[in-house]
């Protein structure tokens, strides 16, 4: 399992939720779901509200490398249409980090490979989409799609011409109205991957992909493989409590005085979270490493 899915693991693991409870928003969940190609294509076709005839992925589709000692990037999935044209698609439960600023980081990353170097043309570079589909309205104007291309401030409808944009959907519009109910549709399966969700869509495209998230979740194996990787995450997070609580133990003693080699070891190897609890609590009230050493019975 790598990075990406064990840190993902967590945010799923945070809201407590089991792996048959996991939604398409659920960054575990998107990140599974998109390892498979099909997915990607319903995906993108339901988020852009076209038809593409093939996708295929892009080459080293999820990590994007930059120059030594620079930050890459890891997608969460980037394919290309028969046609050329580029996309960028990731999910972001979460208003967390700049999110315009990383598409700009991410444009710059997806362009510079497409050309070799000393390549005095730019015409190779392909047009490419960035699409962020967000649990939360980034910009607070209740739209469901937020469409942004490079435009000219003094001539009305002039493009610059550049073949790249950026569009934001927000599962959490209000412009039921003025929107493509597919589009409706899709974003608010999203939020919650259910029957009767899906009810609201007669679209096939949404209905293969509950098939495809059905048949995951009813995979044991996938099952197992996500409750191991919460297990192993709530025992580092569990290793860093416990480091927290000795370093703290350790502060708040040194104020008092000279800490005995026998009580430094003892904090030291302790790992029950719960008794480094009590003794940072009898710490905090001690007035000497004496009372601390008698409180906390390592006499």
């Amino acid at each position: 399992m790598d990075k990406r899915k064990n840190d993902n693991l967590m945010e799923d693991y945070e809201q407590e939720k089991s792996f048959g409870e996991l939604d398409l928003v659920d960054d575990y969940m998107f990140d599974v779901v998109t390892e498979d190609l099909e997915s990607c294509k319903l995906i993108l076709e339901l988020a852009m509200g076209i038809h593409i005839k093939e996708i295929r992925w892009r080459e080293n589709q999820k990590v994007i490398h930059n120059l030594p000692g620079k930050r890459g990037a890891r997608l969460d999935f980037y394919v290309e249409t028969e046609e050329g044209t580029v996309y960028d698609v990731e999910m972001q439960k979460r208003k967390r980090g700049n999110i315009p600023k990383r598409t700009r980081f991410y444009q710059s990353l997806i362009d510079a490979p497409m050309l070799k170097s000393g390549e005095e043309s730019f015409d190779k570079l392909k047009p490419s989409v960035i699409v962020v589909i967000c649990g939360f309205d980034l910009y607070g104007y209740g739209q469901y799609r937020y469409s942004f291309s490079n435009r000219c401030l003094e001539v009305d409808d002039l493009e610059l011409g550049d073949e790249t944009s950026k569009i934001i959907l927000n599962t959490k519009g209000t412009n039921d109205a003025e929107e493509d109910p597919t589009l409706i549709s899709f974003l608010h399966y999203i939020e919650n991957s259910s029957e009767k969700v899906l009810e609201e869509s007669s679209d096939p495209r949404l209905k293969r992909l509950h098939e495809i998230i059905e048949s995951i979740r009813s995979n044991a194996e996938m099952e197992a493989q996500y409750m191991k990787g919460i297990t192993r995450e709530r025992e580092k997070i569990a290793d860093a409590k416990a480091a927290g609580r000795k370093e703290d133990i350790v502060m708040i003693l040194l104020e008092l005085g000279e800490i005995p080699d026998e009580i430094w070891n003892r904090v030291k190897t302790e790992e029950d979270i719960e008794v480094l609890k009590k003794w940072l609590l009898i710490a905090a009230k001690a007035s000497s490493i004496e009372e601390f050493r008698e409180r906390a019975g390592l006499d």
